[in-house]
């Protein structure tokens, strides 16, 4: 795989993070719990280390890293994160299935990534990560499904 082509995958999950990195600091402000604040801001962390490990290794291979604004989609679904958190309530069930829905699409590019011919150490970097991301969506489920049974209680 060229250097530009592994700079452009790399960039794309740059965005992956950053919208990953609003989208729980967007979740956090509405959270109702301290608890579920505290989840949803470490990871926003998270995802903000994960940008700059990526940033590290585009500048490693001579090329420039995406803005720091996310993607359109990214975007989209913050706001819909804050529409949809003003007509319920901000609930915290609410706000739980949409940072799993968030995690879902990260996922799909991590898949997407590591479907490509990577050099081996940024393939290393990839994967580490993808490895996180599920944990972070294992993460939201189980407290989502939670949330799901409180409400049924």
């Amino acid at each position: 795989m060229e250097n530009k082509q592994v700079i452009d995958t790399l960039n794309d999950l740059i965005e992956n993070c950053k919208d990953g990195e609003f989208g729980f600091q967007s979740s956090a402000e509405h959270a109702r719990t301290d608890s579920l604040k505290r989840t949803f801001l470490a990871r926003a962390q998270d995802c903000r280390q994960a940008a700059e490990q990526l940033r590290g290794l585009v500048a490693q291979l001579g090329g420039k890293s995406s803005p720091d604004g996310g993607t359109i989609a990214g975007a989209a679904h913050r706001g819909w994160v804050a529409v949809k958190g003003t007509l319920a309530g901000y609930s915290d069930l609410n706000m739980l299935e949409e940072a799993e829905r968030g995690e879902d699409a990260a996922l799909e590019r991590y898949r997407e990534a590591l479907e490509k011919d990577l050099p081996a150490d940024v393939r290393a970097v990839v994967q580490q990560q993808y490895e996180g991301a599920k944990r972070n969506h294992n993460e939201i489920r189980n407290l989502r499904d939670a949330a799901r049974a409180a409400d049924k209680a």
